[in-house]
């Protein structure tokens, strides 16, 4: 039996590395998709061949956004993904430049080493030299840092990393020139939709195949590799099938979710859909098929990523002689899929059906636990600590942070207003969950990489975003927690319990001067005090929701107190020095603060 579960978890926690990886690659090319849409919708119209050819626009605004800007968005994003705050970013487009100096086509892969590498630099220098500073000199070491270890990654990119990403991008461009030469590009579906729904479609759609497009984009003016995830037909085809041969739930919800997935491109939406009754991911490999096939025998392709995969977005990025095939494509994966998965609803046995929803229902309503709706994702709510007296904050999270989880907080916002409860409730990337989160939801499938991010908030797995009785469950428990708890107010230092203090935070208007210089005395104090909490520095508009104490100056105190109405506030007249400081530390190491 342990050995099954040892299987069972190493399985689950290889899943989890590789969703994590692909949601590296994806959170560099996401956040900059408006970008990208922009350079391709005014490709489309003002190159030569396009419907309102202008030479000015396309020789100096096509060209050097595909070559510097669409790059160094790149990597200003990874390398902020991985040091955290704004230097990083700095240090990652610093790096990427380097790559594009060195290099005849655009950058993106390039950008997706550099960008990471020059944050990771960075955040090991920061580290390395944390609490070394003396006071006064922080903002000095900050920017000289940023830009030694810059320059010296863009001198490496240009001489090392340029040649080599290069020669990359030339062998899988050539490999996938190879591949649609043979007429087997319909093939990648096999491997394209199950790792969709297994939550891999942004690694997949913007970690890989979109740089790649690009590539191809900047030559042909069009790439067909921007419709191979994105095609919104196979998805389609499979609820389609659920309206018609489905029962209980899943026929219920299945025509809500087809308008979110047609018309909304949130493809999340069907992948509970596929799990339930896994066979049916036979039904997307084959829509993918037909939908790539034919997309090939018209000739059509995009511009730019449709992000997300709405039908709107293929025919606003796409020129109108591209219309007929990418209807004809998407009709033909959406029929494809509809037949398949509908011949296997119709044959396959009725119990099977909507097994996840059935069992969760059967719970909430008679509280007993169900062993298939523990093989489905959980009988409960899974809490890694235990749960608050008071919650501020619901994140709903899922690998990209804007499909399926915005539209599970939104569901939740409604059920929160409706109730009363003052809860603030929003969707985030895994990789991005603010530390203020009290409770997390995730879909099961994502809820070890969640716990993994926050092992100290409460987590809560759900098998469909869009509906799950945890929600109702959820809000019942929290209104109960309200009115045994107390509300989060505005009180005086002397009432905080000194054991409970983690993080201080000293605030100013821009965060990096004065500001930087009081957190520098303090950690030097609460170092030597010996006492374990965070000690850092930021913009009054950019106070953390976990401050436990934050201190200011006397004029801008009042700010501090309308971001933060539930913290500890102190007023000082000079950052650099004041008795507070002292009585401060020594009340935390005497557990009486005053």
């Amino acid at each position: 039996m342990s050995t099954a579960q040892g299987e069972v978890q190493s399985k689950g926690s290889m899943r989890a590395k590789v969703q994590r990886f692909g949601s590296y690659l994806s959170g560099m090319i996401m956040p900059n998709i408006g970008a990208f849409i922009a350079w391709g919708i005014i490709t489309a119209l003002f190159i030569a061949d396009g419907p309102i050819p202008v030479a000015n626009i396309a020789d100096n605004v096509v060209g050097p956004m595909l070559t510097y800007l669409l790059p160094l968005l790149i990597g200003f994003t990874g390398g902020r993904m991985v040091h955290g705050d704004m230097r990083g970013g700095v240090v990652g487009a610093i790096a990427t430049m380097g790559v594009i100096a060195g290099a005849e086509i655009p950058m993106f892969l390039g950008a997706m080493m550099m960008g990471p590498l020059g944050g990771y630099a960075i955040k090991k220098f920061d580290q390395a030299v944390d609490g070394k500073i003396k006071q006064g000199f922080e903002m000095l070491v900050n920017n000289f840092s940023s830009g030694i270890i810059g320059a010296i990654l863009a001198i490496f990119g240009l001489y090392a990393v340029g040649p080599l990403v290069t020669g990359l991008t030339g062998a899988l461009g050539n490999g996938v020139d190879w591949i649609i030469g043979l007429g087997l590009l319909p093939l990648v579906s096999i491997f394209i939709e199950p790792a969709k729904v297994l939550f891999l479609n942004n690694a997949i759609n913007h970690g890989i195949l979109s740089p790649l497009a690009l590539e191809q984009t900047a030559q042909a003016g069009q790439s067909v590799l921007f419709l191979l995830e994105t095609n919104p037909g196979p998805g389609m085809g499979i609820l389609l099938a659920y309206m018609v041969f489905g029962k209980g739930m899943a026929r219920g919800s299945a025509a809500g979710a087809s308008i979110i997935h047609f018309f909304g491109g949130i493809h999340e939406i069907y992948f509970p859909y596929v799990l339930m009754k896994p066979v049916l991911i036979l039904a997307a490999i084959g829509g993918g098929m037909a939908g790539i096939f034919t997309f090939q025998l018209f000739g059509a392709g995009l511009g730019a990523p449709p992000s997300p995969g709405s039908v709107i977005a293929y025919f606003v990025l796409a020129s109108p002689s591209n219309y007929l095939g990418l209807a004809a494509g998407i009709l033909a994966a959406t029929t494809v899929s509809f037949v398949i998965a509908g011949s296997i609803l119709r044959f396959s046995k009725q119990e099977e059906e909507d097994l996840s929803g059935a069992a969760a229902k059967m719970e909430s309503m008679k509280g007993k636990k169900s062993q298939a709706a523990s093989q489905l994702g959980g009988s409960q709510p899974v809490a890694s600590s235990a749960k608050k007296a008071q919650v501020n904050s619901i994140i709903f999270a899922c690998d990209a942070g804007m499909g399926s989880s915005a539209m599970g907080a939104s569901v939740m916002k409604d059920k929160v207003k409706k109730a009363g409860l003052d809860i603030h409730v929003t969707n985030s990337a895994i990789n991005q969950i603010p530390d203020s989160a009290d409770i997390i939801i995730t879909h099961k499938d994502l809820t070890e990489r969640a716990k993994a991010k926050r092992p100290d908030a409460e987590h809560i797995s759900v098998d469909n975003f869009l509906g799950s009785p945890k929600y109702d469950e959820l809000v019942e428990d929290l209104k109960g927690r309200e009115d045994g708890g107390e509300q989060a107010q505005e009180k005086p230092l002397s009432e905080f319990d000194p054991q409970n203090v983690q993080k201080i935070i000293f605030a100013c208007d821009a965060g990096m001067g004065s500001s930087a210089m009081g957190a520098s005395v303090m950690k030097d104090k609460v170092k030597k005090a010996g006492l374990d909490i965070h000690v850092t520095n930021s913009a009054i508009n950019q106070i953390p929701e976990d401050a436990d104490i934050i201190i200011t100056h006397k004029d801008l105190t009042e700010r501090a107190k309308a971001k933060r109405p539930d913290a500890a506030h102190i007023s000082v007249d000079n950052f650099l020095g004041s008795p507070k400081y002292d009585e401060l530390v020594e009340g935390l190491k005497e557990n009486k603060i005053s």
